[in-house]
């Protein structure tokens, strides 16, 4: 089971150059960056996970620009975004940043995609919240075109360009693994399209959907071999860790805290004692 390891990268907390060559130094298998683009004022939409929102949501950096940083400073560290509210961002701009950073990392990008919670948010963006996922699946189809034809073209409801040339393309076409606590739903968008799926931890258990899933890639005539399990935020706990290795998880992700360095590579060597 791969281990990486994620944060919030904001201004206030390690630079991401640093924290990549520290989990680099580790044995970590992947480095995950969070991604606001704001945070309205309004507050209308709860946070998910539960009381007062997080004082770092409001101050993150540019996913994009925290992974090329990252990838200057790093060799074989996977690269992702976890996840990237691909609504707040033009689809042919994101393939083309998304492959930047794929190719100046030598094939390392992991692209951790999501609809997002926060419906203020995403109305700034111009997306109606009601249709969140339909536009996130042609946004993301978009992508996918870009990065892999040479003459790319795209016609649907939300999404619409005649046959173009996007470079640079991505030296792999980087996998695309879906965030989103599992259901019918989102499992049906990751079987279509998706490599992965990526729930957080603590939300639900996401052990007691991974049936769900396979059945659904299995009716579909997907192998459900092919798709990848990341669980996101997973805790520093050996218990929590051996569970999910023994159910055959792919990957744990762990949340580091967004505050100073010292106490970050705390917790990044803590975590360290989990790999191998």
């Amino acid at each position: 089971m791969h281990i990486g390891a994620l944060i919030f990268p904001t201004d206030q907390t390690i630079r991401p150059d640093t924290l990549a060559r520290a989990l680099e130094e580790r044995g970590y298998e992947s480095f995950w960056v969070a991604e606001h683009t704001h945070i309205p004022l309004s507050r209308r939409t709860p946070y998910p996970g539960g009381g007062d929102l997080p004082e770092f949501y409001t101050r993150t950096m540019d996913p994009f620009v925290a992974l090329t940083a990252a990838a200057t400073a790093t060799t074989t560290l996977g690269l992702g975004t976890g996840i990237c509210l691909v609504n707040q961002h033009h689809h042919i701009n994101l393939a083309k940043q998304a492959a930047s950073v794929d190719l100046l990392s030598g094939g390392r990008f992991l692209f951790g995609v999501g609809v997002g919670w926060n419906e203020d948010e995403m109305e700034h963006h111009g997306v109606n919240p009601a249709k969140r996922r339909s536009t996130a699946r042609e946004r993301i189809l978009a992508v996918r075109e870009l990065w892999t034809a040479e003459h790319a073209e795209f016609h649907g409801d939300y999404v619409d360009f005649s046959a173009s040339l996007s470079y640079p393309k991505p030296v792999r076409t980087p996998p695309i693994i879906m965030g989103g606590s599992g259901g019918p739903i989102t499992f049906k968008h990751v079987v279509e399209y998706c490599d992965g799926w990526m729930p957080i931890h603590g939300r639900t258990d996401p052990l007691e959907r991974i049936d769900l899933l396979r059945q659904m890639a299995t009716d579909a005539g997907r192998d459900p071999d092919s798709i990848s399990v990341t669980i996101y935020g997973c805790p520093i706990d050996g218990q929590v860790i051996d569970r999910y290795r023994a159910a055959g998880v792919d990957r744990v992700v762990f949340w580091l805290p967004a505050i100073d360095d010292d106490r970050v590579l705390t917790a990044v060597e803590a975590g360290a004692a989990h790999i191998g």
